[in-house]
């Protein structure tokens, strides 16, 4: 699942991957919500929030969501250029530790919510998720050819919308099967955001922030077979 690259894998791998990532973004991002009234994995909102902000001049709370935004560009920034370094060393499994860079970044931001006697930083901790979710958009991304997104629900509910109107439009068509796989995989990634938004939720008014050490452990089990 995390060695084989764009039109080299499967649907199903496809699917299976973006099924599990898109279920720990969506935990993430509700999680962090909860705690810090920031979203790590919407950007369009990070961006709109930022600009409304700046109209009315509360620049330190626009400065907040712009961290944000920077974060998740450096993120994916990290990410590509890890997976670049990955494949010049021909290292096969560069993938799977791009994902287990992420699920250690989402353990320390646990540890660091959970065992703190005041929450830290909003802007930090925001950041340091927003960073992951980088990292997991840079290479779901990169892996399948851009099919999975598993953070961009907005191009997401585009590509299922403009799927249907094919869907509809063809009739027996050779293109009909390869437009039905891809709204499985899209309605499969935003249903998993959505189940992982509300895991995200009962399990930080349960654990507190060690639902992101929770939610770190699929990426870990995804990851741990290719770093052996």
């Amino acid at each position: 699942m995390l060695i084989h690259e764009g039109d080299k894998r499967t649907p199903a791998t496809d699917l299976m991957l973006a099924s599990i990532l898109a279920l720990v973004a969506g935990g993430v991002n509700s999680a962090g919500y909860m705690i810090y009234q920031y979203f790590s994995a919407n950007m369009t909102g990070n961006v709109s929030m930022a600009s409304e902000l700046l109209a009315v001049s509360r620049f330190h709370a626009a400065l907040g969501f712009l961290t944000v935004v920077v974060m998740f560009v450096l993120g994916a920034f990290l990410a590509s250029l890890l997976i670049e370094i990955g494949k010049r060393q021909r290292r096969n499994n560069i993938y799977a530790l791009t994902l287990a860079v992420e699920a250690g970044v989402l353990i320390l931001v646990g540890a660091a919510v959970a065992l703190s006697a005041r929450l830290p930083n909003g802007i930090l901790i925001a950041g340091l998720l927003s960073l992951t979710m980088g990292i997991q958009n840079a290479a779901s991304t990169r892996i399948s050819g851009s099919r999975v997104r598993t953070t961009h629900v907005s191009g997401i509910a585009t590509d299922i919308g403009v799927g249907l109107a094919m869907l509809l439009g063809a009739h027996g068509g050779s293109e009909k099967p390869a437009t039905v796989r891809r709204l499985k995989l899209h309605l499969a990634t935003i249903a998993c955001f959505a189940l992982g938004g509300v895991l995200g939720v009962f399990g930080y008014e349960n654990v507190g922030g060690a639902i992101f050490c929770v939610l770190a452990a699929p990426l870990l089990a995804l990851s741990f077979r290719y770093l052996r």
